[in-house]
C-alpha cells in the first residue's frame, strides 16, 4: 500500500455529516502533512493603522535594549514585554513632508504623489503566498472607510467598516444555499467574459494613455475573476460553525461612539477569522488621517486629527495622549485574545505576526520621522522580543530631550539613521511570512535584532 507522507491524516476541511447536518471541524494535530509539520507552523499577519501620529512625548522610550522602561503610552503592554518589540527612528523616504499620503504608503513604501500610481502593499505580497491555502485571500478592515491594501498594480482594495457585515460574509452560509451562490457566480463569470471580450476589441483602437488606462481596469476586472474562480471552488466546503453566543457578539453593527467596543469586536473578528484559518492576512485601519476617531468612552471628545494639531496646548496634548494609550488599550486586548486562543500548533500569537503602528510621529507639523511602531507576536515564525529597537542612536545623536520638545521633534521630521527605513521591517515581516525574496519597495535589509 502507497503512504503518501506529505498528506494529512486527516483532510484539512474534513466534515462530520449525520443526519442532514454539515459540521466543519477545527483546525487538528491529525490535519497537519507530515512536510507542513516539518517546514514549521501556519503563518498569519496583521497590520493595524493608527492615524495622525502620537504625542510622542509620552510615547517614546528613551532606553534601547532589554533594560528599557515603558512609557507612559506604551504601559497597558507590560504583560507582553518579552512578545512585543517597540522600534524607534523608522520612516518612509517617500513619505516625508506628506501628510494626506502617509497612510496610502505605510504598507507599500511607494512614491504617491499627484500622478504617481501606488505599488502593491506588503499584506498582498504576503497573501499571493497564502491564499491558495484559505478560503478568504485577505481581510480588509478600516473604521473610516479606506483601506491599507494596495494590490499588484497599485489599487486599492475596498476595505468593510461594520464588523456585522464582516462577520455574515466570512461565517454565514449564503442565501439559498451553494447552488445559488454557484448560480450568482456563474453569472458574473459570464459577465466578466462579455466585458473582458468587448475590451480587447476596443483596445486596438486606443492611444497609449487610453490603453494604459484600459490595462488599469481590465487588471481589476482580472482579478475579480480569479477570486469567483477560487470562491466557486470553495463553494462545497462547510464554513465553520460558530457558537451562537459568539455569533451574536460580533455579527452586529457598533457605533464608533463605542470605539472600544468597535476595535475589541473587530479584533475578535481577526482572531477568530485565524483560528478558523478562513484567512491568514488582516489589514486593519482605525481610522481616516483627516479625521481619526474620538474616544468618548475616555472623555476625549475631539478626533484625532484636532487633536494632532494641538500647538503645543497642554490639554489637547493630554486629550492625544488619552487616546494613544486608548488604542495601545485595545491592541492589549488583541494580544491577549491571541495568546489564550490556541491552534493545533500553540498559542495564535506565536504564529501570528503583528504590526501596529502610524505614518506619522508628530502631527502637528506633519514630522513622518521616527514613527511609533510596534512589532508583536510570530516566536514560531522566527521573531524573537523584549528589547526596544532604537535606530535614533546613532552619530552625534546625544539621546532623548523630551523635557525639550523642539528638539525631540526635530527627529521627527529629519531622520537620525537614513538607512532606517520602514520597509526593511516590512520585508522581515514578509520573510517571516514565507515570502522568499530579499527585495521589497526601498528596504535596503531587515531588522535583524528581531530575528532570532
Amino acid at each position: 500500500m502507497h503512504i503518501d507522507r506529505d498528506s494529512p491524516r486527516l483532510p484539512r476541511r474534513h466534515v462530520l455529516r449525520g443526519l442532514g447536518v454539515a459540521l466543519a471541524l477545527p483546525f487538528l494535530d491529525i490535519m497537519r502533512p507530515a512536510r507542513a509539520a516539518a517546514a514549521g507552523p501556519t503563518g498569519r499577519s496583521v497590520f493595524i493603522y493608527l492615524p495622525n501620529g502620537v504625542n510622542t512625548l509620552d510615547w517614546q522610550i528613551t532606553e534601547a535594549g532589554r533594560n528599557y522602561a515603558l512609557s507612559k503610552t506604551l504601559a497597558p503592554l507590560a504583560a507582553f514585554r518579552d512578545r512585543f518589540t517597540p522600534i524607534s527612528g523608522l520612516y518612509h523616504p517617500h513619505g516625508l513632508g506628506h501628510h494626506h499620503n502617509c497612510r496610502k504608503i505605510w504598507l507599500t513604501g511607494g512614491k504617491l504623489g499627484d500622478t504617481e500610481r501606488n505599488t502593491i502593499s506588503v499584506d498582498q505580497l504576503i497573501a499571493a503566498k497564502t491564499a491558495p491555502l484559505t478560503r478568504f485571500t485577505s481581510l480588509e478592515l478600516s473604521n473610516q472607510g479606506a483601506s491599507l491594501a494596495w494590490n499588484g498594480d497599485g489599487i486599492q482594495l475596498p476595505a468593510q467598516g461594520n464588523p456585522g457585515v464582516a462577520f455574515r460574509e466570512m461565517f454565514q452560509e449564503p442565501a439559498g444555499g451553494a447552488d445559488a451562490q454557484r448560480r450568482r457566480l456563474a453569472r458574473k463569470a459570464s459577465i466578466l467574459d462579455a466585458v473582458l471580450d468587448q475590451a480587447r476589441g476596443l483596445e486596438r483602437q486606443l492611444g497609449s494613455d487610453d490603453r494604459g488606462r484600459l490595462d488599469q481596469y481590465l487588471t481589476s476586472v482580472r482579478e475579480v475573476e480569479v477570486r469567483t474562480e477560487r470562491a466557486d471552488r470553495w463553494l462545497d466546503t462547510p464554513r465553520p460553525t460558530i457558537a451562537p453566543d459568539v455569533a451574536a457578539r460580533l455579527d452586529r453593527a457598533v457605533s464608533l461612539e463605542q470605539l472600544g467596543e468597535d476595535l475589541r469586536t473587530m479584533y475578535d473578528i481577526i482572531v477568530l477569522a485565524f483560528q478558523t484559518d478562513m484567512t491568514r492576512v488582516v489589514t486593519f485601519s482605525t481610522g481616516e488621517e483627516g479625521q481619526g476617531p474620538a474616544v468618548p468612552e475616555a472623555g476625549v471628545k475631539q478626533d484625532r486629527h484636532s487633536l494632532s494639531h494641538h500647538n503645543g496646548n497642554p490639554t489637547l496634548m493630554a486629550d492625544l495622549t488619552t487616546s494613544d494609550t486608548f488604542n495601545v488599550q485595545q491592541l492589549a486586548y488583541l494580544l491577549g485574545r491571541l495568546a489564550e486562543v490556541r491552534d493545533a500548533e500553540g498559542p495564535l500569537l506565536d504564529s501570528s505576526i503583528v504590526v501596529f503602528g502610524s505614518g506619522m510621529a508628530f502631527g502637528h507639523s506633519h514630522g513622518n520621522a521616527n514613527l511609533p511602531i510596534v512589532l508583536a507576536g510570530g516566536s514560531s515564525l522566527g521573531l524573537k522580543h523584549g528589547g526596544h529597537v532604537d535606530y535614533n542612536r546613532r552619530g552625534e545623536f546625544a539621546g532623548y530631550t523630551l523635557s525639550d520638545p523642539g528638539k525631540h521633534y526635530a527627529i521627527c521630521h529629519r531622520p537620525v539613521n537614513p538607512r532606517a527605513h520602514f520597509s526593511n521591517l516590512l520585508l522581515t515581516v514578509a520573510q517571516r511570512m514565507g515570502v522568499e525574496t530579499d527585495a521589497f519597495a526601498d528596504a535596503n535589509g531587515i531588522i535583524s535584532e528581531v530575528v532570532a
